[in-house]
């Protein structure tokens, strides 16, 4: 098993005009936090909803891009509010985060 521990972070993109196609609207994104550039992590982007994806969906998440929770962790969650840069009036954000292993034989 490898003792390799890193963070994962789930959080609600609301208005990205980066986004990828498909996800232009609100969606939820997923990306491990690891060594290296940050457009080099390891990310997942489910379609457009304002829906907190289930345990299961995150759980597949992690494993499509090579990881699992660690043992005993659970996903923590914080609100904040959201950048003042964007167009819209500030938001209060809900963040995901958990500590997360590669998965024994990596990604699919």
């Amino acid at each position: 098993m490898s003792k390799q521990i890193f963070g994962a972070q789930l959080s609600l993109r609301c208005c990205d005009i980066a986004a990828p196609d498909g996800t232009a609207g609100p969606c939820w994104q997923m990306y491990v936090a690891m060594t290296g550039l940050v457009s080099e992590w390891p990310t997942f982007t489910w379609p457009t909803s304002t829906e907190i994806p289930s345990v299961l969906a995150r759980q597949a998440a992690l494993a499509y891009l090579g990881f699992t929770l660690a043992e005993d962790v659970e996903w923590e969650w914080t609100e904040h509010v959201g950048p003042g840069y964007h167009h819209h009036r500030p938001r209060v954000l809900l963040i995901g985060a958990a500590k997360v292993r590669p998965l024994a034989q990596g990604a699919p």
